[in-house]
């Protein structure tokens, strides 16, 4: 299940409010406009924008949007309800074959889940489903490493064109120093290309790669279960022994909720005996 991942624009809302109460704290909400250049601001956003046309293709370009949306987004990955699954599915297994998985698929939205009981079902051999469905992982990472390259390109060339800016506010104030009025503004307007290079980088575009990373190596873990899960429900494994195997994924916190939630049931039955 796919819901908004609020703490994206919230982090980045916060950022700015931080950024917004150091200039206001110091100059007033009126010293806001000194940090409002639009000479600046397409320097920044022009060339950041020339330079990732000049290194990605079309195709890349054309994703950038979409790669961006997912930085906003967050899947639901319970890896608890994901054991509970395949051992369901083995105890069916044994009770009733392979095949009887196969009407059971429509119940399972994940379609790498589906992919894997597939196999399964058609009676392939478990080094054979573990190849394809490990090429399937490997696949799946390279594509999320190419979307997210462009966004790691602009944290790098955003501060770099700051930079440029500044050097072209430098040259413009060097040229003008038998007026002296006009140093301080040029002087500020050369900063300020500095200041939104490395605004836009270590607020939105290196922390939403990163993001992103961090949601691909969940994707692909979750996956390394799900090839155990679909390898043990096809080799026949006993129920137990796959939950106990698939268990071990289970960080420190899951396990000792899975034991209180077993002691909890252990105590029921027993005071339904009595």
């Amino acid at each position: 299940m796919t819901k908004k991942d609020l703490l994206t624009p919230i982090g980045i809302t916060i950022g700015f409010i931080m950024v917004i109460f150091g200039i206001a704290s110091n100059a007033g909400f009126g010293g806001m406009t000194s940090f409002i250049q639009a000479s600046s601001i397409v320097i920044v956003l022009g060339g950041l924008v020339a330079a990732l046309l000049v290194n990605f293709n079309v195709s890349e370009v054309k994703l950038t949007f979409r790669v961006t949306k997912e930085a906003f987004k967050q899947t639901d990955m319970n890896l608890r309800q994901l054991i509970n699954l395949f051992v369901g599915l083995s105890e069916r297994a044994r009770r009733e074959g392979l095949l009887a998985l196969e009407a059971q698929l429509d119940e399972v939205e994940d379609p790498f889940i589906k992919k894997g009981i597939l196999l399964a079902v058609d009676g392939i051999e478990p080094e054979v489903i573990n190849d394809i469905m490990n090429a399937e992982i490997v696949a799946v990472e390279e594509r999320h490493q190419r979307g997210r390259a462009i966004i790691e390109k602009a944290g790098e060339y955003a501060p770099a064109w700051g930079m440029i800016g500044t050097l072209i506010g430098l040259v413009l104030m060097l040229q003008s120093l038998s007026t002296p009025e006009t140093l301080g503004p040029k002087m500020a307007v050369a900063l300020l290309t500095t200041f939104y290079g490395t605004l836009l980088a270590n607020l939105v575009f290196i922390p939403m790669a990163g993001k992103l990373e961090n949601k691909t190596e969940q994707e692909i873990f979750m996956k390394q279960v799900i090839i155990e899960g679909v390898i043990g429900v096809q080799s026949g494994q006993n129920p137990k022994i796959l939950e106990e195997k698939l268990s071990a994924f289970l960080s420190e916190e899951d396990k000792a909720i899975v034991e209180e939630d077993e002691t909890d049931e252990s105590l029921g039955e027993a005071a339904n005996e009595a």
